[in-house]
């Protein structure tokens, strides 16, 4: 028996200068029976005549060209299409290691099918600096899907991301990203680890996700970030509805939103209303996350850091996120 057609979906837009290095680390994989879908959402620049390029020299490649829906859109147009019997995503500014899709899916075999999804490590890469870290341990385990929202919730090793992972392609049949929001990987993932009996994970690094300085999570506030905040709180409603016993769990990365939602309004002026809020909701929890012996350390810290105030927290975390990039 043959191995299975795996789909890998690419949303594109204006990403003519890391494209062809995206495209290239799936070209050469050495899992071969895959089935490559280019979503070219309205690129302005040449990013759609360097996927025509692609699809022209190998026919695993294909590529739809449509007007701007956003991130949401072009994935989930590329659910409706794909024909494979699993199904993985990348972004067009990233690139993985040759055997990404083949370590995924071992992971699978080795429990004889019965984990329908899988997920590895990433590689942070901060390109201003060439600076890379592993955010695995290269260990590996057969987790449940709760075990994975729980280890997500405290960022132990699960991400929250829609790449670096495996699915059976009949797992995403009543799921699709939010349209017309960002950070919309946060309303998927656990959905799909609340589908999963078993999660097979390779906390090796085989996905390099680019840290660049004019990203979603990295860019100047916008208001249309709240959306992380509004994605959170379903997962954790929806979590706790399910597991009451995650309620720690969730509360903890609902803190977390918040405090990711603070530090970008940092530099931005007319917002200080949103900061009000956001430093409320972080008062009103610090007790009962600070209690809880599974918070990370960075938690403590930026906690500690805000009791001397906004300003002091504002300095220490520009040095924070200089250091983090820096060699």
């Amino acid at each position: 028996m043959g191995k299975p057609l795996i789909s890998v979906i690419i949303p594109i837009f204006n990403v003519e200068s890391y494209l062809r290095r995206c495209l290239e680390s799936v070209r050469v994989q050495d899992y071969k029976n895959l089935e490559v879908i280019l979503i070219d959402d309205g690129s302005t620049d040449s990013s759609g005549k360097i996927a025509d390029e692609f699809v022209k020299a190998d026919e695993r490649f294909k590529v739809i060209h449509q007007l701007n829906g956003g991130l949401s859109n072009a994935r989930n147009c590329g659910l409706d299409i794909m024909s494979g019997e699993y199904v993985t995503f990348i972004d067009s500014d990233d690139y993985v290691t040759h055997d990404y899709v083949s370590f995924l899916y071992q992971l699978l075999v080795q429990t004889n099918f019965e984990a329908k999804m899988s997920l590895c490590s990433l590689m942070d890469v901060f390109p201003d600096t060439g600076r890379k870290i592993n955010c695995g341990d290269d260990s590996q385990a057969i987790l449940s899907g709760k075990e994975c929202i729980e280890k997500m919730c405290y960022h132990d090793l699960v991400d929250t991301c829609a790449y670096a992972k495996l699915c059976r392609s009949e797992m995403y049949k009543d799921i699709r990203f939010p349209e017309g929001k960002v950070f919309e990987d946060i309303a998927t993932s656990y959905q799909l680890f609340m589908k999963a009996e078993k999660v097979a994970c390779g906390f090796s690094a085989k996905y390099f996700y680019e840290i660049r300085s004019n990203s979603i999570v990295t860019g100047e506030f916008k208001p249309n970030k709240l959306d992380l905040l509004e994605m959170t709180d379903k997962m954790a409603k929806d979590v706790t509805e399910r597991y009451p016993e995650l309620c720690q769990a969730v509360l903890r990365r609902q803190v977390y939103a918040r405090f990711s939602t603070l530090n970008q309004t940092l530099n931005v002026s007319g917002v200080r209303d949103i900061q009000r809020k956001l430093l409320r909701y972080l008062m009103d929890n610090k007790k009962a996350v600070l209690s809880n012996p599974k918070t990370p350390r960075r938690d403590h810290i930026a906690y500690a850091m805000l009791s001397f105030g906004l300003p002091v927290y504002s300095f220490v975390w520009k040095i924070y996120v200089k250091k983090k990039g820096s060699k």
